[in-house]
């Protein structure tokens, strides 16, 4: 197949694709594939985002200065994916801090974890089929990606709080009240994690929102942390069993 011909293909796959969806289009071999697609690598019609996996590079771009959007990139490296976290939280402009990391949740297994493409850092992160539910599926140009929405990306963030840039992250996106109370209390019990409750209970009752979430069983001894990201100290919440190691200053200022 002539080299225009396979570009042009490939066009028509859109910005990124894989081995797998060029050979469905074409009649060549895979191993034949390979060398053609190695080819066109190095002439910088295409570069290789990992094993199989490949964006193309419009004909205007520099070789080495393009790269697609990163949650574009992301959507390519697990099936299935979801685009989560401090990544979601600061899509939907609850935080203005920019992650350094994409973060994504899956449920299959990924050799590594922490992957690095293009100078980006992925984080990639699995949960059990349970808890991946509360995906939007929203449009970056011409991919539709999979992303938390709103209410899941703040459940998701108080269940683990190490993805997000810690509770002060999340809290900027629960004083911002852009969600459903409702659906974020459903939220919060079907994932399945007192700390969930917990978390989001103490919020709630700080910041005076409407939110009907389950009482917490006072025979639980234990105390978790608001913030497992920070020192543990602080005062006791008995009614939602928490240490409150964020200081008050920090709770009333939060922007």
């Amino acid at each position: 197949m002539r080299k225009l011909t396979l570009v042009e293909k490939l066009s028509e796959l859109g910005e990124a694709f894989t081995i797998e969806d060029i050979r469905s289009n074409t009649n060549m071999t895979k191993s034949g594939l390979k060398k053609f697609l190695f080819r066109l690598e190095k002439q910088g019609w295409i570069e290789r985002i990992e094993k199989g996996k490949y964006m193309r590079i419009p004909v205007e771009a520099e070789k080495g200065k393009y790269t697609l959007n990163q949650f574009v990139i992301a959507s390519m490296l697990v099936e299935p994916y979801c685009i989560s976290y401090w990544s979601a939280l600061h899509h939907y402009g609850f935080t203005e801090q920019i992650p350094s990391t994409v973060f994504i949740q899956t449920t299959a297994r990924k050799k590594h974890q922490n992957i690095e493409i293009f100078g980006i850092n992925y984080k990639i992160i699995r949960l059990t089929p349970e808890k991946f539910f509360g995906q939007n599926k929203e449009w970056f140009i011409n991919d539709p990606i999979m992303i938390t929405d709103k209410e899941k990306t703040i459940v998701d963030c108080l269940d683990k709080p190490q993805y997000c840039g810690g509770m002060i992250e999340v809290i900027k996106g629960i004083r911002e009240r852009e969600f459903d109370p409702n659906l974020i209390s459903k939220y919060a019990s079907k994932i399945k994690n007192t700390g969930v409750i917990r978390r989001l209970g103490f919020l709630s009752d700080y910041y005076g929102l409407e939110l009907k979430l389950p009482n917490i069983n006072k025979n639980i001894r234990n105390y978790l942390l608001l913030d497992p990201t920070m020192p543990d100290e602080g005062k006791k919440n008995s009614k939602w069993r928490l240490t409150i190691n964020l200081n008050e200053y920090d709770l009333e200022n939060v922007e």
